[in-house]
């Protein structure tokens, strides 16, 4: 919602020079899902690391099932996606002149 709220004009802009509500939507699902994947990845490789470094400290074989490193980006894309379609769908219905004149 921040996102949506410090680029009003941007969208304003945007709307004005002809993008169509879905183009704007659009853009703030797939900032979302980046960013929620991009969350998903930084915390499957830094749990990696944890389970690897504890382990050979411990003089321990390493063991990490290969799903848990595939659900973990998949996981985070949808929580991504679901938390940015309010603000998608908000960023979508602002009007071009309401949006300029803020």
């Amino acid at each position: 919602m921040v996102a949506v709220l410090e680029r009003t004009h941007e969208i304003g802009l945007r709307r004005a020079l002809g993008a169509r509500p879905r183009h704007i939507a659009g853009q703030f699902l797939l900032e979302a899902a980046a960013t929620g994947t991009a969350g998903g990845l930084a915390g499957a490789s830094l749990g990696l690391l944890v389970v690897v470094t504890v382990a050979l400290i411990q003089q321990w074989t390493p063991i990490v099932a290969t799903w848990t490193l595939a659900a973990a980006p998949t996981l985070g894309l949808l929580v991504g996606l679901a938390a940015g379609a309010y603000p998608a769908t908000r960023a979508a219905r602002i009007e071009p002149v309401e949006a300029l004149r803020r």
